[in-house]
């Protein structure tokens, strides 16, 4: 049996092993997996990982596949120290190559996951049979250590490398399961990717409340989606906004035929109209519909619920729980009043202890242990948080801070305009320093141009924030999240 008093997640995973030894707790096409099997297979996996030579400290470059010897490689890693650093084998060359040289994995797992220089593995080649062989012990292992290392998707620069310890994960799986509610007699469907720290949360959400997870492929098929949501009696799923556009776009609102059965959905790692948060509210009228804020570094800090918060759905929300505590700062890292805009920090038991390479941990925090998000908004006298933008991505108008996702927000309500993105340039004229500069994709065959388009801006923006420069382009580059990466527009 695994010991593994360092990892509250592997804890609460035995428990239900022991508790409900024949409840599903995994299910990947027609295999299902009981939490007893989940179990022995962990050890399994650990054995083999320990075969290889691994141990406590070492990395390994982790695949993310929706595959059942993924998640069994995961949570083994984590029992004997081993530290995961899971990507996409799909990222760039280059991509992969920067992390396994910044972290110099032992091995890497996956099924087209070939890094030159470094032992490769296949998943189809991993042999689960523990061949007797002893665990080694463990008990040295701190809830401290770090479990994982999950790159950020370098939108503004170079990925860093986000180290998270044991505490840490458990600490964002217990806020995030106390706010939403997930429970033992949940059964939630995981589309969204591995390799970004919202798909993974999910896994370790759901393991550690001794719900059932159901592993799909992704949303490109709906009609699967909706058939696993059918005949496995879903309760619950996790979406960004890019893919509730994708979802409303090609089905209308025949996903609410689910509403009564659906307890709810979590929803996060980029903004949402306010018109798409009340069309949910419209179809899930009893499904609690939460909204989280985070970052890879300080995931889930906090939550809204559409329907409870329904007056203030431009809000990102407060705390997650008791455990997690939110200020807005100025440049010096000095409280400012309500109503003033900061940056917002954020300390609490999931946030990151530090990044990988020193030089990325210049600057990160405030007082040791604030750590700054980079997100500028202010916190309102109920308690309430609300974002401006992103500080490295702020205009700096004649003295005027501009967010671009204020103007983005307005342009999308004009039908002409099917996506958008503002970065700041220099002002042509040389006066003000920085204008914005709005990139826009036609809804349509044809639109207007551009003198309709801002004439048409001057009821929703003050002057300042009206773009000075436009271009239309084919797409808006952005993050398998549904991020946009300014960086490559201004580049």
């Amino acid at each position: 049996m695994i010991n593994a008093p360092h990892s509250r997640v592997l804890c609460d995973m035995i428990k239900h092993a022991v508790d409900t030894p024949d409840k599903v707790a995994l299910v990947e096409g027609t295999e299902c997996v009981t939490y007893s099997q989940l179990l022995a297979r962990i050890q399994a996996a650990a054995i083999y990982l320990q075969s290889l030579g691994l141990h406590a400290g070492d990395h390994i470059l982790l695949a993310a596949q929706k595959e059942l010897e993924f998640v069994y490689l995961y949570f083994a890693a984590h029992s004997i120290g081993v530290v995961n650093v899971v990507v996409d084998e799909a990222s760039p060359r280059d991509r992969l190559d920067y992390i396994a040289s910044v972290v110099h994995p032992v091995v890497t797992f996956g099924n087209n996951l070939v890094v030159d220089g470094y032992r490769s593995v296949s998943f189809s080649d991993i042999v689960l049979n523990g061949n007797g062989c002893e665990l080694l012990r463990t008990t040295d292992m701190q809830p401290t250590d770090v479990a994982d290392v999950m790159f950020t998707t370098g939108t503004t620069g170079a990925p860093k490398g986000v180290c998270l310890s044991h505490a840490n994960i458990a600490g964002s799986a217990s806020n995030t399961n106390g706010f939403i509610g997930t429970c033992a007699d949940d059964v939630e469907a995981l589309a969204l990717p591995l390799s970004h720290s919202f798909g993974l949360g999910r896994l370790r959400c759901v393991l550690t409340a001794g719900a059932t997870l159901v592993l799909v492929g992704n949303f490109a098929n709906l009609k699967s989606f909706f058939a696993v949501m059918e005949t496995e009696g879903v309760t619950g799923f996790g979406m960004v906004p890019a893919v509730w556009q994708y979802i409303k776009r090609l089905s209308g609102k025949r996903i609410a035929k689910f509403a009564n059965q659906l307890r709810y959905i979590e929803i996060g790692s980029a903004a949402m109209p306010i018109e798409d948060k009340q069309l949910l509210m419209e179809l899930f009228p009893t499904t609690r519909l939460c909204m989280h804020y985070g970052l890879t570094e300080a995931s889930r800090a906090m939550f809204t619920e559409f329907h409870t918060d329904a007056g203030v759905l431009n809000s990102i929300g407060r705390p997650a729980s008791s455990l997690v505590q939110v200020c807005v700062l100025d440049e010096d890292g000095t409280p400012v009043d309500d109503g003033v805009d900061g940056e917002i920090c954020v300390r609490g038991n999931m946030v990151c202890r530090s990044y990988f390479l020193p030089q990325d941990n210049v600057g990160a925090f405030h007082g040791g242990d604030w750590f700054r998000t980079g997100d500028w908004g202010h916190r309102a006298s109920n308690g309430l948080f609300y974002l401006t933008g992103r500080k490295k991505e702020l205009i700096n108008v004649g003295g005027e801070k501009v967010s671009p996702s204020a103007i983005e927000d307005a342009l999308l309500t004009l039908d002409c305009i099917a996506d958008c993105a503002c970065v700041a340039v220099p002002d042509p004229r040389g006066v003000l320093g920085e204008v914005p500069k709005a990139y826009l994709v036609k809804s349509g065959e044809s639109a207007p141009d551009f003198a309709e388009i801002k004439a048409r801006l001057t009821c929703l923006l003050p002057p300042h924030e009206i773009p000075v420069l436009w271009e239309w382009t084919d797409s808006i580059p952005r993050t398998a999240s549904g991020k946009i990466q300014r960086l490559k527009l201004k580049s």
